[in-house]
C-alpha cells in the first residue's frame, strides 16, 4: 500500500488516501484481517476498518470513523487483486490536533508507517 495523502478538513476529519497494489505474479487475496476484529465493522464485509493512527507525541490512538449504521468510513468490498492490479483506497479518522505533524499508520498485516499530515 502506498499512502498518497493525509489531509485534514474543516469538519475535524483526517482522510488518508492511497493505492493498494498487487506487485506479485499471482492473484492476491485481500486479507480479512484488514477489517480488524470489531464485530460492528466485520458485519459490513471486508474493509480497511482495522486501521488506526498512533500519535506518539500526544499519546493517543485514532480509530477509523463509522457512519450511523456502523459501517467503517473506509474502502470496503475488498476481495482480491490480480497480478499487477491496483485499487484506490481511503480511510477517514478524527483529525489529531493541528500541532500534530505526523502519525504512525497501523494497518493489520502491514508494517506501521509514519505519515506526514497536511
Amino acid at each position: 500500500m502506498t499512502v498518497n495523502s493525509a489531509q485534514r478538513d474543516a469538519g475535524g476529519f483526517l482522510t488518508v488516501s492511497g493505492v493498494l497494489k498487487n506487485t506479485s505474479g499471482d492473484v492476491a487475496v485481500v486479507s480479512s484481517h484488514l477489517s480488524g476484529d470489531e464485530t460492528e465493522i466485520i458485519k459490513h464485509g471486508n474493509s480497511l476498518g482495522g486501521a488506526t493512527l498512533l500519535d506518539s507525541v500526544g499519546k493517543k490512538r485514532y480509530y477509523v470513523l463509522r457512519d450511523t449504521d456502523g459501517r467503517p468510513l473506509t474502502t470496503t468490498r475488498l476481495s482480491s487483486l490480480d497480478s499487477g492490479a491496483e485499487t484506490p483506497v481511503f480511510m477517514q479518522f478524527p483529525a489529531p490536533p493541528s500541532s500534530t505533524g505526523e502519525v504512525s499508520l497501523q494497518l493489520p498485516t502491514f508494517t506501521p508507517a509514519t505519515i506526514k499530515l497536511s
